[in-house]
């Protein structure tokens, strides 16, 4: 079997076997076939596309590649995945929040790059907290505590991470198969009976449209039960920032004040959805009415908080009521109006700038810079009115220029505006 002639077929619109599957991702992850070559084959999965029985191939190929979380209980082992989006801070409360059903949650995350935080960032906004967890301590707190957040260990998809290195700098990140593979082999390792997806779309997200979310959701669907997960999703309106809060810091505050019980209603509303699917996918609740005000009154009792703050402290975090912020600066509307829209990339790669993101993996990052939104979008406003908050520590030069940038990203526009609906399938 040669290289050249697997690329060769796909190429030209060919539907791969897995053996040929098997041979590029193993032939990669090992060295043997270069890495041009593998750039080549990528390009033509991007350009070609995949089969659902090609996308389901090479997901088992990749999940093959390394080892997998072994069960440490009886209780049904469940996770969410998100596809990213500006403010999306769901995970620091859906641990926690459905340990307390009795199910075990082992979530492996990532960190942020680009325009899209990421969950250990925020989670290691806690002095010491710990994102490097190995099997043993994840079956360990699993069994203790019932949720655990961490890092991919190096032996769960090595595949994953070559080919995902490969294609950040080959321009083949957008293939909905290559999306798909990646996301499902990692998620697949954690050795889950049920996955709920939250996949974006909007100016605050990877995926810009909501078709191309329908598609990439419907890929990861039938991925997942193609692979005998029992797989749910929901499609989320990104046009908007996930709550008022965005930065590491300022979102664990945020999600501080859900687990109390409030916290703003889109966040909740999101958090309990995506609860309320899992709950129902084991059987813990018959039906989404069910499991609601299950999942309400174990935020609003203190279970939640509690066990969320077992699981900071068992990984190493000095747990906190509040997390310190940057200095704040407030920026006032020029115009009256109505916010017609909120350009999340802007503000994305104004985090950036301030330090609170990457724009590559080896980065540091400032967890105390951030936003508070104080209006949405569909609001009345008038001139003078605070819209946002700023918290940065820089000059008073590079302080301008990030208000300056926050104002471009809010569009007020003379005629009323409709508030955006979050999720678009339900």
């Amino acid at each position: 079997m040669l290289a050249k002639q697997i690329i060769e077929k796909k190429r030209d619109g060919g539907e791969l076997t897995s053996e040929e599957i098997q041979f590029m991702v193993m032939g990669a992850t090992n060295g043997q076939i270069k890495d041009y070559q593998v750039s080549a084959w990528l390009m033509a999965i991007l350009c070609r596309g995949m089969t659902e029985a090609e996308i389901a191939c090479l997901t088992e190929v990749m999940l093959r590649s390394g080892n997998r979380l072994q069960r440490c209980s009886d209780r049904p082992r469940v996770d969410k995945h998100s596809t990213g989006g500006l403010g999306d801070k769901t995970s620091l409360i859906l641990a926690p929040l459905l340990a307390c059903f009795d199910l075990d949650v082992p979530m492996l995350s990532g960190r942020g790059l680009g325009i899209t935080g990421g969950t250990l960032d925020k989670l290691e906004s806690y002095e010491g907290y710990r994102c490097d967890l190995q099997t043993e301590e994840i079956n360990r707190q699993l069994q203790e505590i019932g949720c655990v957040i961490t890092g991919t260990t190096k032996d769960i998809t090595p595949a994953d991470r070559y080919l995902y290195a490969l294609r950040d700098v080959t321009g083949t990140v957008p293939s909905v198969a290559l999306i798909t593979g990646s996301i499902m082999s990692k998620k697949l390792a954690e050795s889950l009976d049920a996955l709920v997806l939250d996949v974006k779309w909007g100016s605050g997200a990877f995926m810009r449209s909501i078709q191309q979310a329908q598609e990439l959701e419907s890929s990861l669907i039938r991925t997942g039960r193609r692979m005998g997960v029992v797989t749910t999703s929901l499609l989320t309106d990104m046009n908007h920032p996930l709550g008022r809060m965005v930065g590491n810091a300022c979102e664990v505050n945020e999600s501080l004040d859900v687990l109390r019980g409030g916290g703003p209603d889109d966040v909740r509303e999101l958090t309990l959805a995506l609860a309320a699917e899992l709950l129902v996918s084991t059987g813990r609740a018959t039906s989404q009415q069910q499991a609601l005000p299950l999942l309400q009154k174990a935020l609003e009792d203190g279970r939640t908080l509690t066990r969320y703050q077992s699981m900071i402290e068992a990984q190493g975090g000095k747990f906190r009521e509040y997390l310190p912020l940057a200095r704040s600066h407030t920026l006032e509307a020029s115009q009256s109006g109505w916010l017609a829209t909120i350009e999340g990339s802007t503000l994305g790669h104004a985090i950036v700038a301030m330090g609170g993101g990457r724009n590559q993996q080896s980065d540091p990052v400032d967890k105390r810079v951030g936003f508070e939104f104080l209006v949405r979008v569909g609001d009345p406003i008038e001139v003078g009115q605070p819209l946002m908050r700023v918290f940065y520590d820089g000059s008073q030069v590079q302080t301008e220029t990030l208000m300056s940038q926050a104002q471009s990203a809010l569009s007020i526009v003379d005629t009323p505006t409709s508030p955006l609906k979050l999720i678009a399938n339900h």
